[in-house]
């Protein structure tokens, strides 16, 4: 028989508001692609499509109506082998959550629907993956609580988001940081997601460097390449560009964009970028120009994080943390393998999944 694929919806609700630069997040909803095949009734995949607020070019009203066609295409299609199915062929690039989640169901399904899409350390339980603590914004009281909490949980690389409190009260945080441990100790990145304007952005990146920062994601919005370039040969604090990446699928373009702007890393979110294939050639330019890179989730649920974690863990990784969630930020979440101990994300085999 052939393969089925369907889609449900699941509405994910924060334990906390969520707040960026950009606003306050209380609920993301997750679409989940599921592979079947009447043939094989014990083997089920599924994949992640979680279009996110405010950055996904597929968060639209629409997406539903294509996601039900994609399902109605495929099913037409009578296909019965999962690998041959080039989801970037069934998925036009303006839908990059849609690409990433057909693309992981079909990978879930070459592995047996186990929910394991590669085959190394990380999903065969025997190593973790260094992990970002990362701190949501909030009054100082609520960021100042994150802070103590993540240092005792013992991350050696902490993330803060930065740009809705007044500048001072960030920066006293930032020094109270420091203050418990050294660079040495622990490293430390911010991610302003565009919150500083380019006039002001040298000054405030100047009064950072104080404070011996890892990097900077996103200083200035996205869409100001001459102010960007500017930004990334001057600044004392590397700069990690995110937002930047997202809508850019042309290849020249993508070239365009690291040779002109040179910056120190590029943050990847296979969500927002179109899938783990378009991922991986943002890496392969990064690679070939020496710039850093790390691989960040994008408020998934463990079904997307469980993929983009087993694919970060096909690369040499070093000491770099990755921005990978962990799965505590719904209360609603489904349950999963996954854990997290010492600042490390783990694939516990005798975990089990509920989706």
């Amino acid at each position: 028989m052939p393969l089925r694929l369907h889609y449900s919806r699941r509405a994910l609700r924060f334990n906390f508001p969520a707040r960026t630069s950009r606003g306050a997040l209380t609920e993301h909803v997750a679409w989940y692609l599921h592979l079947t095949d009447t043939n094989q009734p014990d083997q089920r995949a599924v994949g992640e499509a979680a279009p996110l607020a405010g950055l996904s070019p597929d968060f639209t009203p629409e997406f539903e109506a294509r996601l039900h066609t994609l399902c109605t295409d495929f099913n037409r299609a009578q296909l019965t082998e999962a690998g041959q199915v080039d989801a970037q062929a069934w998925v036009e690039p303006q839908w990059p959550a849609l690409r990433f989640g057909l693309e992981t169901a079909l990978l879930d399904w070459q592995g047996g629907g186990q929910h394991r899409l590669f085959d190394n350390a990380f999903s065969r339980s025997e190593a973790g993956i260094a992990i970002n603590g990362l701190v949501w914004m909030g009054d100082a009281a609520f960021m100042g609580d994150q802070i103590q909490q993540k240092l005792a949980q013992g991350y050696r690389c902490l993330k803060l988001k930065i740009g809705s409190l007044d500048f001072v009260t960030e920066l006293e945080l930032l020094a109270r940081i420091r203050q418990a441990a050294s660079p040495a100790e622990l490293v430390l990145r911010v991610d302003a997601n565009g919150a500083f304007s380019p006039a002001e952005a040298p000054g405030k990146l100047a009064r950072l460097a104080e404070y011996s920062l890892h990097s900077i994601e996103q200083p200035i919005a996205a869409g100001q390449p001459a102010a960007l370039a500017a930004l990334c040969r001057s600044s004392p604090v590397p700069i990690a560009l995110d937002e930047e990446l997202i809508g850019i699928t042309n290849p020249a373009q993508q070239v365009a964009l690291l040779e002109a702007a040179r910056p120190a890393y590029i943050v990847l979110k296979p969500t927002l970028l179109g899938g783990l294939a378009a991922t991986a050639h943002w890496i392969e330019l990064a690679e070939a120009r020496g710039i850093g890179w790390w691989l960040t989730s994008a408020l998934e649920s463990n079904v997307g994080l469980n993929a983009i974690s087993q694919f970060t863990a096909q690369y040499a990784l070093g000491n770099m943390a990755q921005g990978l969630g962990t799965g505590q930020l719904y209360h609603n979440n489904v349950a999963s393998p996954l854990r997290v101990s010492g600042g490390l994300l783990h694939y516990d085999s005798h975990g089990q999944w509920e989706v």
